[in-house]
């Protein structure tokens, strides 16, 4: 299992590599990475489990982010309210194929589990993207998603590009946005 200890920290070398493609159809060690991104995230919302494990809280969690520098991400938001709309993944070569004309931000701003200090700023990104990616078993996924699995999306698919949520921030003024931009 992936622990805390397993994530690499900002500024390592490999958080600003473009990542490599994964090669399909899929290998197993491979498949096996995106198995353990997913418990990762999975595990990591749970607070007996975050506590045994040593595991820190994430909706997301990229391959780079632990030190293997490949196209695969995995993403777990539960909606309590409603399960059918959990939205959880485990891809590889995931791609944004378009995007939304409007964007929105995370009123509280962003965090990452490769950052390990507290950065201020809204993040710019696309309220609505569409996603294409493979499954561990070589399918074809396509995604329509909004909101905060849409920011999620952006911001894993980012780390396999070697940029981090800060590099979006408005420097001379981080808190500053378009009125137009939604907030969430």
């Amino acid at each position: 299992m992936i622990t805390a200890k397993n994530i690499i920290i900002d500024p390592h070398a490999t958080l600003r590599e473009r990542a490599k493609e994964v090669n399909s159809p899929i290998s197993q060690e491979d498949k096996e990475t995106l198995k353990k991104l997913l418990e990762y995230v999975i595990a990591s919302q749970d607070d007996e489990l975050c506590e045994k494990y040593n595991l820190k809280p994430g909706i997301g969690l990229a391959a780079p982010q632990i030190n293997v520098s490949k196209r695969m991400i995995a993403v777990h938001i539960p909606d309590d309210e409603n399960p059918k709309n959990t939205v959880s993944y485990a891809l590889y070569n995931p791609k944004i194929i378009s995007h939304s004309a409007s964007k929105c931000y995370l009123s509280g701003g962003e965090g990452c589990l490769s950052v390990d200090k507290e950065i201020k700023g809204y993040v710019p990104r696309y309220s609505k993207i569409k996603v294409i990616g493979y499954n561990e078993n070589d399918e074809k996924i396509t995604l329509n998603l909004t909101d905060l699995p849409a920011i999620c999306f952006q911001h894993e698919i980012d780390h396999l590009n070697g940029v981090l949520f800060y590099d979006h921030i408005n420097k001379e003024n981080p808190f500053d946005v378009p009125a137009e931009y939604e907030k969430l």
